[in-house]
């Protein structure tokens, strides 16, 4: 029975590629196209929108995170499928291929998905405020398995200004542990998530030499892998969601509806709070997007009025232009915010940075609301920040609390960004195969094609 190895290669391009010659390889047997991106082209967008073959008015993931308005809060990151709306590729292939087996490993959304195998991130929280580097692994036995082969996962590798191929290089061997059925049955469809890509593009942009290193560095990490699956007759499909373009201008949002008295904040122990509750309107901030929720409709022109005029601000899309990208959902924000090129937006919303939260220093991507790509610096204004995160390791080890205070608050160390539709095709992500007879002969396909891929590469 056929098989596909699916590779969700965060920030492949060609320009990347070109540092890549394993998996340029594979392409050439194959083949090689563009892919047509979603906005917003973030990762839970892009994954869903492949995975269904729907737009997010239909499968509901309008971002990486967005305002439950059921709970009050802006929650980003959450995990579990039941989230995605529509039926999953994998869902669809076994109605015609009965007892088809699926191994997710990092895919987003993985928790209460039909999958046979699941790996994801997930931190064990201790009862004293300590976080521990974790896997949610399902079956249950594979856990230990995995742990007493590679070692722990490599959470703090994973994303935060530690971030390293270690995280993408464990998930990648995971995988062709699987693949190579050393812990059991090869499943019919593995899916790998492999975000290395993303670190250094963002910390440093697409241009810089450090891109081309990190390109080389999961090259060599894959490897093994490619070469493996090849030879056990899987379809190798090599997907991203998006590409990284240089980024120059952050867009303070929040502050700009703050200063207009539209958002409102509350205090606790001297520190500002975002207060959505009472909030006429603010913005969770996604890369180059931003929804903006505006409870009262009769506020809607003045916040039009203030996002068109704001620097760096390229569209704002009310509900009717939200429809022209398949973007028209009820998560979605009544006005959805899109920057200009080289710009991005921050989640910030304090004035004063003494009064900034506690976590805004911290890497905490489950209480910010809104995305801070910041969380992969240390703050080049604190020389003691590498030395403190040093000293907090030791006191974790210990079992001691602590808190990692060493994010900076300062935007401007960021090169990269995405998540508007790109501009070039050369920082455009694109679909690698090992087969050629997977991929239709058009220049580019779109995101929401990916599924259909999938389906042929399994024969059904």
């Amino acid at each position: 029975m056929s098989k596909v190895l699916l590779l969700d290669i965060v920030g492949l391009t060609p320009r990347a590629l070109a540092s890549m010659p394993r998996l340029s390889a594979i392409g050439r047997v194959g083949g090689q196209m563009g892919l047509d991106t979603i906005l917003p082209a973030v990762t839970c967008s892009v994954q869903s929108t492949m995975l269904t073959g729907l737009a997010p008015r239909e499968h509901g993931i309008v971002g990486n995170g967005w305002y439950f308005r059921g709970l009050g809060d802006p929650l980003l990151w959450r995990q579990h499928n039941k989230l995605v709306a529509g039926e999953k590729v994998w869902d669809t292939a076994r109605r015609a291929r009965p007892g088809l087996t699926v191994a997710n490993l990092g895919w987003w959304f993985a928790m209460g998905a039909t999958t046979d195998v699941t790996v994801t991130p997930r931190p064990i929280y201790h009862a004293d405020g300590r976080k521990s580097p974790d896997a949610y692994v399902r079956p249950a036995v594979l856990h230990d398995q995995l742990v007493g082969a590679l070692g722990e996962f490599p959470l703090f590798q994973y994303w935060g200004p530690t971030a390293t191929i270690r995280s993408s290089a464990w998930l990648a061997e995971a995988t062709r542990g699987l693949v190579t059925g050393r812990w059991g049955p090869s499943p019919d469809l593995a899916m790998a998530y492999l975000p290395h890509l993303d670190y250094d593009l963002q910390r440093f942009g697409p241009n810089a030499p450090e891109a081309d290193r990190a390109a080389r560095e999961l090259d060599d990490a894959i490897a093994p892998l490619l070469t493996d699956a090849v030879d056990r007759g899987y379809s190798v499909l090599a997907v991203s969601e998006y590409g990284i373009e240089e980024a120059s201008r952050p867009v303070d949002i929040n502050r700009a509806l703050r200063r207009e008295g539209l958002l409102e904040v509350y205090v606790q122990d001297g520190r500002e709070q975002l207060d959505p509750w009472t909030s006429r309107a603010f913005a969770v901030a996604d890369h180059q997007v931003a929804h903006v929720y505006v409870p009262d409709a009769g506020d809607l022109p003045c916040v039009r009025s203030l996002l068109q005029g704001l620097d760096g601000v390229d569209d704002v899309l009310d509900r009717e232009a939200q429809a022209r990208y398949g973007l028209d959902h009820e998560r979605a924000g009544e006005l959805v915010v899109v920057a200009e090129p080289g710009a991005w937006f921050t989640y910030y919303f304090w004035l004063d940075d003494a009064r900034a939260p506690e976590y805004a220093r911290g890497v905490d991507i489950h209480r910010k609301p809104g995305y801070d790509p910041a969380e992969l610096f240390f703050d080049p204004a604190d020389r003691l920040a590498k030395a403190k995160a040093g000293a907090n390791l030791v006191k974790k080890k210990l079992g001691l609390r602590y808190a990692m205070s060493t994010v900076p608050l300062d935007p401007t160390c960021v090169r990269g960004t995405h998540g508007r539709l790109p501009s070039s095709r050369a920082d455009a992500p694109m679909i690698i195969s090992s087969d050629p007879a997977l991929l239709p002969d058009v220049e580019s396909l779109p995101a929401a094609g990916v599924r259909d891929l999938v389906l042929r590469g399994l024969r059904v």
